[in-house]
């Protein structure tokens, strides 16, 4: 598939003649792959370093094509927001669809996890009140975004939170303005909700409240909150509240952020934070607003690394800010997608 998603030289060179240079492929999803581009406007040199995501329909199955893609496409059209992936061109040639998006400089979250291990309470506090800002801009739209994980969060240039990936993201009302529960039991079930594991008709922006919730504690965590091996036991953990904290890390966490993590990831959908709370919580919210810390600090100090390529700037008097990534994260692998409608 791979092979076959790789864009053509016919259409290489279609794409040239608009500006834009599809280079080496950096991901591979079930019916696209992502490839670096650059972007070169017509009225000077300057280039713009994107990222193309490549679909071809004719490798696609019937009901991607006919529910997930053309919402996705519809959904990508209509927002805008300093925290979601900026799309800036979809182009279709034949049965190829591309879709040119801003480059995340410095790749996604759960990546940055695995390198840097446990992300600073003053640090994951900025990007989760990214995240809910970017969260929120989605849910005032009525869209719900329903594949949140950390492989979705981008990080930019500058370290600022972008969501990206709405390939299972959809309308929450329908055309009178009548909310609409999901019957679509997707995503990845590290990352999903008990409701949305139980295969029940769910609300999805509070299923996303609750995968906000599953990012949150990983970063202060460095692994994962549940088991997903199994998804009779998963949903038993999860109605049970079967989740702790690391030893290292509940020592050493404020009582505030322990609080709106435990709100999250309440099982029961009548107690559980919502997005607008979540915003207003105590641990979220901040006399100041500033951009990211951690982008501050790698962009004004000299480029040096140490410890495997972790940025110097990120290690406290000669340790590691925070434990080494847990072993057993991993790229979301076990997907939950058994009734596409």
């Amino acid at each position: 598939m791979a092979a076959r998603l790789s864009p053509r030289n016919s259409e290489v060179n279609a794409l040239e003649q608009r500006g834009y240079l599809i280079g080496k492929k950096i991901g591979q999803g079930s019916y696209a792959t992502v490839h670096l581009a650059d972007y070169v406007d017509s009225s000077g040199p300057k280039k713009m370093r994107l990222a193309c995501k490549i679909f071809d329909k004719e490798k696609a199955p019937k009901d991607f094509l006919e529910k997930f893609f053309p919402r996705e496409l519809e959904i990508l059209t209509k927002i805008e927001n300093p925290h979601i992936i900026q799309v800036h061109s979809i182009l279709q040639r034949g049965p190829r669809v591309f879709i040119f998006m801003r480059y995340a400089d410095n790749g996604d979250l759960l990546d940055f996890i695995k390198r840097n291990g446990v992300i600073p309470e003053s640090q994951a506090k900025i990007w989760f009140r990214q995240m809910a800002s970017g969260l929120h801009y989605l849910h005032s739209k009525n869209v719900a975004h329903r594949d949140l994980k950390c492989e979705n969060i981008l990080l930019s240039r500058k370290f600022n939170v972008k969501l990206a990936d709405f390939g299972f993201a959809r309308f929450c009302v329908d055309t009178e303005g009548r909310r609409i529960l999901s019957q679509t039991y997707c995503g990845s079930a590290a990352y999903a909700a008990p409701e949305v594991v139980s295969g029940k008709p769910y609300n999805p922006k509070l299923s996303d409240v609750w995968s906000l919730g599953i990012i949150l504690f990983i970063m202060l965590n460095a692994s994962m909150p549940f088991d997903d091996s199994n998804l009779r036991k998963l949903l038993k953990d999860q109605m049970t509240k079967n989740w702790v904290f690391r030893s290292r890390v509940r020592d050493t966490l404020s009582s505030s952020a322990k609080n709106l993590v435990r709100h999250l990831l309440e099982p029961d959908l009548t107690l559980r934070m919502t997005l607008d709370r979540s915003l207003q919580h105590d641990w979220t919210k901040v006399r100041k607003d500033r951009s990211s810390l951690l982008g501050r600090l790698v962009h004004s100090a000299p480029q040096t690394t140490r410890h495997g390529g972790i940025p110097a700037q990120y290690i406290e008097n000669g340790q590691i800010a925070g434990d080494y990534a847990n072993p057993e994260m991993k790229k979301s692998e076990m997907r939950i997608s058994m009734d596409k409608t």
